[in-house]
């Protein structure tokens, strides 16, 4: 489990086709602090470390990332070069910033628009229907791994819908999400509370 607050920004240094695909990682962590079997939280995705090294400040990990991984989550995001959004897992007594998170995908959207309102930047994110019935105002959602609250959400005919979020600049500068533009796609996890709260309300209905 993770709380979609962001302790580092990594980059992908190699990303080398074996069975699955091997990705290293460079973070300006400890690489003491990093175990082997550890799950990290790549930018919304749950992945296992293989290998390590490096030195304090100056780490690297590697995770294998499977082809159903690379489907189900944004274009272009295991290639060398990217900027990941970095969180270990979440141990027990550590405090819950954000909101549980589980690093499983349930969707990509598409940044729809960004606007700077106020000093802070209004993004908007389109959503596909399987996740729109469980994005509320005032609902958590995760972008990227990131724990956000949604501001507004509007509904299209098709059961898609376009949800907004205010990004204060700390947010922009210490995760990728600072450096999205109209057209990116993003990972999204939806609340595992509206999860379930959808679950049994469609029982009900049975």
């Amino acid at each position: 489990m993770f709380t979609g607050i962001i302790t580092a920004i990594g980059t992908i240094e190699i990303a080398e086709k074996r069975e699955d695909l091997r990705v290293k990682v460079s973070c300006p962590w400890d690489p003491a602090t990093i175990d082997i079997g550890a799950s990290i939280c790549c930018s919304g995705v749950c992945l296992t470390v293989v290998e390590r090294g490096g030195s304090p400040g100056d780490a690297w990990f590697a995770v294998d990332v499977s082809d159903e991984t690379i489907r189900c989550t944004a274009k272009d995001q295991w290639v060398a070069g990217r900027t990941l959004n970095l969180e270990p897992a979440l141990k027990l007594g550590d405090e819950l910033g954000g909101h549980l998170v589980t690093g499983h995908v349930d969707a990509v959207g598409e940044v729809a628009a960004t606007e700077d309102v106020g000093g802070s930047t209004r993004l908007d994110i389109r959503a596909p229907a399987e996740v729109a019935p469980y994005l509320a105002a005032k609902g958590s959602v995760t972008v990227q791994g990131v724990s956000l609250t949604v501001n507004e959400v509007e509904d299209h005919d098709n059961g898609d819908c376009t949800f907004s979020l205010n990004i204060i600049p700390h947010t922009g500068e210490v995760t990728t999400l600072g450096a999205l533009t109209p057209g990116d796609t993003v990972n999204l996890e939806i609340d595992v509370l509206a999860r379930y709260l959808k679950r049994m309300q469609d029982l009900q209905r049975v």
